[in-house]
């Protein structure tokens, strides 16, 4: 006599053979968490780096502006200016709150896809599709981190020859 399984047994297979309860697929959403939450926290750091340069240009170009303006506008004392200019779109551009990060899922979305449709989800089948999703969202993410960083690194470069540019004004170059 062929057993068969109880509905409640059939319920907790997911269509390619592997349990519901399948440690390997929660590992690797427990991973994909892990690295969203990382990618997070690397733009909160990208952004309180970018208030740090708001600092630090305010700060050389008071001390170094002010007196090399002291004896009118020369050649570079105009170039410290523009490179001020351009350090300031720059940040503009990275705190700015246009970016169209991905870091959480809607609930209301997460519900109706895998709790209230026709046929629920299982947590294995629920693991492997959200894995799979938040792999999507921070390729998403890691195009805008990218943009920011490079932004980030030219606005460094931009207050170190803002800082020359005042220097060589002083010393009237």
């Amino acid at each position: 006599m062929a057993e068969h399984p109880s509905g409640r047994e059939n319920s907790r297979i997911v269509t390619s053979g592997v349990a519901d309860d399948d440690p390997r697929l929660a590992f690797i959403y427990q991973e994909a968490v892990r690295g969203l939450t990382q990618q997070q926290i690397l733009v909160e750091n990208m952004s309180t780096r970018a208030g740090s340069l708001v600092f630090a240009t305010a700060f050389a170009n008071s001390l170094l502006g002010g007196a090399a303006l002291a004896d009118g506008l020369g050649l570079w004392d105009w170039i410290a200016v523009a490179l001020l200019f351009g350090i300031g779109g720059l940040i503009v551009f990275m705190l700015w709150p246009y970016h169209q990060y991905t870091f959480r899922f809607d609930p209301e979305e997460l519900l109706d896809q895998y709790v209230d449709g026709d046929r629920p989800s299982t947590m294995s089948a629920m693991r492997r599709a959200l894995a799979l999703r938040i792999k999507a969202d921070m390729a998403g993410n890691w195009r805008i981190i990218q943009r920011l960083r490079v932004a980030l690194q030219i606005a460094l470069l931009f207050l170190l020859l803002d800082i020359l540019a005042w220097l060589l004004a002083i010393a009237g170059a």
